[in-house]
C-alpha cells in the first residue's frame, strides 16, 4: 500500500517515458481517471481504457511520441502538492506553467480541471501537478 496514489501515477507514467514504453498499466481510482481524461483532452497522451473487470480496475495509457525525433510529448510532468504538504491557492492566484505552455491540474470543489478551466470558471482548489 503506497501513501500517496497521485505521486505513483505520475512515477509510474514518468518511468514509462523514460523506457520508451509505448502503454503503461496503472492502477485505477476516480482521481486518476480524471487525471488521464485531462491529459488526453489536453493532447499528451495518445489514448487511454479504462479495465474495470477487477475490484479497483486499472488504466491503460497509450503515450505520445513524436515521429520525428521520438522524444515524449510529456517534457516534465511533476507533483505539486503532496500529503505532508498540501498546496491550495485561489481564483486569483491560479498557477501558470511555462508562460501558459503547460497545465496545471487542480482538484477544485467543481471537479478536476485544468489552471485556465479553474480560472474561468472562477474557482480554486489543490495543485496536483505540473505538466509539460
Amino acid at each position: 500500500m503506497y501513501t500517496d496514489p497521485i505521486a505513483d501515477f505520475l512515477t509510474r507514467v514518468r518511468n514509462a517515458i523514460a523506457a520508451n514504453h509505448r502503454v503503461v498499466e496503472i492502477p485505477a481510482s476516480k482521481l486518476k481517471k480524471e487525471m488521464t481524461k485531462i491529459l488526453f483532452d489536453q493532447g499528451y497522451i495518445l489514448s487511454y481504457q479504462f479495465n474495470d473487470d477487477k475490484v479497483q480496475g486499472t488504466i491503460k495509457i497509450a503515450l505520445k511520441y513524436d515521429r520525428d525525433t521520438k522524444e515524449s510529448v510529456i517534457r516534465k510532468i511533476q507533483r505539486i502538492s503532496t500529503p505532508g504538504l498540501r498546496r491550495y491557492v485561489g481564483a486569483k492566484e491560479m498557477p501558470r506553467v511555462l508562460n501558459g505552455l503547460g497545465i496545471a491540474i487542480v482538484s477544485t470543489s467543481r471537479g478536476v480541471m485544468t489552471n485556465k478551466k479553474a480560472r474561468l470558471e472562477n474557482v480554486g482548489g489543490e495543485v496536483l501537478c505540473y505538466v509539460y
